[in-house]
């Protein structure tokens, strides 16, 4: 296909203001439609909706709130909304000293040698899914695949083999909060206090208490058992201290960093590894370049295989460029200040639309397109023009752990199948929490 003339699907973003209740419905069809097209030429656009919002695209406007003051831009009271109920006020959500320790705490279990200690099961899911595809009736949707296989890898690495852990349970109960619960309301575009009851938040709920008691359960009996050999995620949390205090977590705070680690560990990479292969199917010269290094890479892609595969990560890089799974996110400004020469408040709301972002007119060229020479090697841009795992001080902490296993598990693929588009089947990029692929991936899968 010539990707020169055809472009991979986009959102289309708001041509005109879409107000208050038009606002709240497009919110929760696709948040991403709020953005205005003018965004994408524009580093900073503001308004008002009930509360005075401002989107920022400029990078050094970027590097003022998520790093240089951070501590004045904490997380929106929406995004808190609609993450508490699952995740509590783990390291996603927490601010302050309640962040800080823990952070310090769980920084060692995502140090390089952990991460690499845990790529032996990445390759065992990359493998076992390959024997899937290889089975399965064609065309099949990648996007449900790469969910199984991520899941494969963040449940194993988070409650390896632990018996009570019910993958499925958890699996959908996670999915069932997001489809149901995690929505914005009128109430929130509207700025309403968070104790005002959001109804459609009311009656959902009942999965995530019931996985919370697995996880619980599960944490109780590791206590009792002692640590796996090599250490897992939980044994490396559990061990985890804040330097500074001494404090470790409690078993609350481990089941609420655990089921934080596992909706963002696998939801995401999935995203990515999904939107990959979509566009390696888009554009065949890519694909072919790509799988020729994997095949030479492998026969069994590793995480000793990695520095061979340099093409294979620029496409990750470049999939995550034109689908960031965390597409819009949000913080609530604490005190005055300024930002591209624009008047900040307190109370305001400050929105970072990275999907806006990483299609800026003024910062990539052609940027629509699929290009994953935008992240050869000595390609210069600004740190905070690509910001897919987010950036500053509250920078993803298992950034390491998903590209490892995206470059592991892509590789893999490629290596063993030539993939396909079906005609008619394109998938629609929608945001709710996270950018999903509407419809799924419908990709054929061809033996090499």
């Amino acid at each position: 296909m010539d990707s020169v003339n055809l472009l991979p699907p986009r959102v289309p973003l708001a041509s005109r203001p879409l107000g208050i209740v038009g606002s709240a419905l497009t919110a929760r069809r696709n948040v991403l439609e709020l953005i205005p097209e003018i965004a994408l030429r524009q580093p900073m656009v503001s308004g008002r909706l009930g509360i005075r919002w401002h989107m920022v695209m400029d990078p050094g406007a970027l590097r003022r709130v998520l790093k240089d003051r951070v501590e004045d831009y904490p997380k929106s009271t929406v995004t808190k909304l609609l993450l508490e109920p699952a995740i509590g006020d783990s390291l996603f959500i927490a601010e302050g000293a309640q962040w800080r320790w823990q952070r310090l705490a769980a920084t060692p279990a995502f140090a390089a040698r952990n991460v690499e200690a845990l790529a032996p099961v990445m390759t065992a899911a990359a493998e076992a899914s390959a024997a899937r595809i290889a089975a399965a009736a064609q065309p099949f949707d990648a996007y449900a695949e790469m969910v199984a296989a991520t899941f494969d890898v963040i449940s194993d690495v988070t409650f390896s083999g632990d018996e009570g852990f019910d993958r499925d349970a958890v699996h959908h109960a996670i999915n069932g909060y997001i489809a149901s619960t995690a929505r914005v309301s009128v109430l929130d575009v509207l700025g309403a206090p968070p104790w005002v009851p959001r109804p459609g938040r009311i009656f959902s709920g009942q999965g995530l208490r019931e996985t919370k008691k697995l996880a619980d359960r599960a944490i109780a009996e590791r206590a009792r058992r002692g640590p796996r050999v090599p250490p897992d995620l939980l044994d490396l949390l559990r061990s985890g201290v804040d330097p500074e205090t001494g404090r470790s977590m409690n078993a609350s705070e481990l089941r609420d960093n655990l089921l934080t680690f596992i909706v963002a560990g696998h939801e995401t990479t999935a995203l990515t590894l999904s939107w990959a292969l979509y566009l390696c199917a888009f554009d065949p010269a890519v694909q072919a370049r790509a799988a020729a290094e994997a095949q030479a890479a492998g026969p069994r892609i590793t995480a000793a295989e990695l520095p061979r595969l340099p093409y294979v990560q620029q496409v990750v890089q470049e999939s995550l460029r034109l689908y960031p799974p965390a597409a819009f996110i949000s913080r609530t400004a604490r005190r005055a200040d300024s930002l591209g020469g624009r008047r900040i408040e307190p109370g305001d709301t400050v929105m970072l639309p990275i999907y806006a972002l990483h299609r800026h007119h003024l910062l990539w060229e052609n940027p629509d397109a699929f290009d994953p020479e935008r992240f050869a090697p000595g390609v210069e841009r600004d740190r905070f023009s690509f910001l897919p795992f987010g950036g500053g001080p509250r920078i993803c902490i298992g950034a390491s752990f998903a590209l490892q296993e995206a470059a592991i598990i892509l590789a893999t693929l490629l290596a063993r199948f030539d993939f396909a588009l079906v005609p008619g089947r394109v998938p629609v990029p929608r945001m709710i929490l996270t950018l999903r692929p509407e419809g799924g991936v419908w990709l054929r899968a061809t033996p090499r």
